[in-house]
């Protein structure tokens, strides 16, 4: 059962808050990475991305947290499928933002395919990033600056409209461990707030996974 939604679109700090959370004790928390290692989920998301119904409990009966894509871009439902769950928008600079994910997850996102040795979980995972995320989010256009921007821009803006102050925690990972604890009411851990914002090691993990590689797993985000 989901006690934390996170809304926010990748390249906002995701992958730390997922680690966060899971060291919180709201683990295991749900992220387009892991889908790696639950491949049956993919055709559950494309199938979500047409418009068909999704028993959100069932997707999520295994996970006490989600964050990223591609739960990002059915917030709505999933915030309405748990009412009792807490939301966390995480947010950055928007030409910051879309500078990073530009350079990442859309680059790869569009990289041409090997001719041959590609993982299967890879390809099936990036076909339906496209349907959820490119074209479903960015309706094709992220290539499109602005149009990007205001996307991302008007995203943020709905869900602070959308949900009340005491539901909706707006959040930076910079801004560390405190707002997040005092928002989820839980101890402050004694230790350093999770960073795993390294472009290197998500071209680097990405790159295994191209190859059929499992290593470097969970270093990016």
């Amino acid at each position: 059962m989901l006690e934390v939604i996170g809304v926010g679109f990748g390249r906002t700090g995701t992958l730390s808050l997922k680690v966060a959370l899971e060291r919180l004790g709201f683990g295991p928390c749900h992220h387009m990475l892991a889908l790696f290692d639950d491949p049956g989920q993919i055709a559950l998301w494309k199938r979500a991305a047409r418009g068909e119904a999704v028993d959100w409990t069932e997707v999520y009966r295994n996970y006490r947290s989600t964050v990223d894509w591609p739960g990002a871009r059915f917030w709505r439902q999933i915030a309405d499928a748990f009412p009792a769950a807490k939301v966390v928008l995480t947010v950055r600079d928007p030409e910051s933002w879309y500078d990073s994910a530009h350079r990442s997850i859309y680059e790869t996102a569009m990289a041409p395919l090997p001719e041959s040795g590609v993982d299967p979980v890879y390809a099936a995972l990036r076909e339906m990033s496209h349907e959820v995320v490119w074209d479903g989010v960015f309706g094709g256009r992220f290539a499109d600056r602005d149009h990007a921007i205001r996307t991302f821009t008007e995203h943020n803006e709905a869900v602070r409209r959308a949900l009340p102050a005491e539901r909706l925690l707006v959040f930076r990972a910079s801004q560390g461990w405190e707002p997040l604890c005092g928002f989820l009411g839980v101890e402050v851990p004694d230790e350093p707030f999770p960073r795993r914002n390294d472009r290197e090691a998500f071209a680097e993990f990405i790159e295994a996974r191209r190859a059929g590689g499992v290593d470097v797993a969970q270093r990016s985000s």
